[in-house]
């Protein structure tokens, strides 16, 4: 098998997705080929399209989820992603025994003890039948018929559940960080069709080739950290004359589209400023093809945080966060000229778009700690 370095597996990564160059395909498009858009604060999502599409503005998105061509909701690994309408009617029934896993976490159950599930959903759906409701009066009804358990956590139940999306206000531009007025509703209410019918082998095949297209090459216990599913080694085992072998930089088995091309890995990568949870950092075990290991406990510090970052030459270099109007970068290490010259252009074109007015740059994470 070849070796794949490094380097090789980092370009690979820029180029599908989208950030080895900007892209002149639509968002919907580009939602696509990445399977779905990490947005657990929806302007998030924004910013990613931002930095993989020429010329995108807001609208661009916003509009598709008033179309409900695109649709926010927990799919891959349990977390809040958008995906196109039609993708989501096909994953989330796949993707359902891991949300169901979540479900069945001492989290929910300790709140649960007693009831029974299907009833439980049941009651959800009835009280959605009327249209959308604020995630919070879910919960109060759903706590006025359960009195002495946490109506939130029962909601957070009856979401995981059974497939449920969230209102236009709730993934638009503009609503970061007001998770108070999350709206739900019934996806098949939402979409005017059906879920569809899993056949489970051949449709986790289907999801192993969009993976790889958006990740690969990569291993299988990076295809299971990223949507959550487990035991896909023997369903990859049965896909061995589709796929191409590699072994990667440390002798682990990586797999990939037969016909996939990989790009040199001399290409230059531009400088990108990536949002908080962006796909490119989450969408493998091992992370090191854009991460460092040290680098990323300074990205991912705990409590389910995944910061804003920015990469340099494909690899995450530092942070970046949006307060008052000010743009902050933090580097890790100290910038080469060129390189530092380079991320305040790309921060410059992006303060506009995100409402900011001023570019700060903060003093290097390792000299401040020295």
């Amino acid at each position: 098998m070849t070796t794949l370095t490094l380097r090789a597996l980092n370009r690979a990564l820029m180029d599908r997705q989208f950030l080895l160059a900007r892209t002149d395909r639509t968002p919907l498009e580009v939602i696509g080929r990445l399977v779905a858009l990490q947005a657990q604060e929806p302007n998030w999502a924004y910013v990613g399209l931002w930095s993989r599409i020429h010329g995108f503005i807001q609208s661009d998105l916003t509009t598709l989820l008033e179309d409900r061509q695109v649709v926010r909701s927990g799919l891959l690994r349990s977390t809040q992603h958008l995906a196109t309408a039609d993708d989501y009617r096909r994953l989330r029934p796949l993707l359902q025994p891991v949300l169901d896993r979540t479900a069945g976490s001492p989290h929910f159950t300790r709140n649960s003890t007693g009831l029974d599930t299907a009833s439980l959903v049941a009651e959800g759906l009835g009280l959605l039948a009327g249209g959308p409701l604020p995630r919070k009066e879910l919960a109060q009804r759903l706590a006025e018929l359960h009195p002495g358990r946490d109506g939130r956590i029962l909601a957070g139940e009856v979401e995981l559940r059974t497939p449920l999306v969230h209102g236009v206000a709730t993934g638009a531009w503009g609503s970061w960080g007001n998770r108070s007025a999350v709206s739900v509703t019934p996806a098949e209410a939402w979409l005017g069709q059906p879920m569809a019918t899993a056949t489970a082998k051949e449709s986790v095949k289907e999801l192993i080739r969009r993976y790889l297209a958006a990740f690969g090459p990569a291993g299988v216990m990076d295809v299971q950290a990223w949507c959550g599913l487990t035991r896909l080694g023997e369903v990859v085992a049965e896909m061995h004359a589709e796929l191409r072998r590699y072994s990667g930089p440390e002798g682990r088995e990586l797999i990939d589209l037969a016909d996939a091309e990989l790009p040199d890995p001399e290409s230059p990568a531009p400088v990108r400023l990536l949002p908080a949870f962006d796909n490119a950092l989450l969408g493998h075990a091992d992370r090191t093809r854009v991460i460092s290991d040290a680098d990323r406990r300074l990205v991912m510090p705990g409590q389910a945080q995944v910061r804003p970052t920015f990469l340099v030459d494909g690899r995450v270099h530092g942070t970046w966060s949006l307060h008052a109007g000010t743009l902050r970068l933090t580097p890790f290490r100290t910038l080469r000229p060129t390189d530092q010259a380079a991320l305040e252009q790309e921060a410059n074109r992006l303060l506009p778009f995100v409402g900011g007015s001023r570019l700060s740059l903060s003093e290097p994470a390792a000299t401040r700690s020295s």
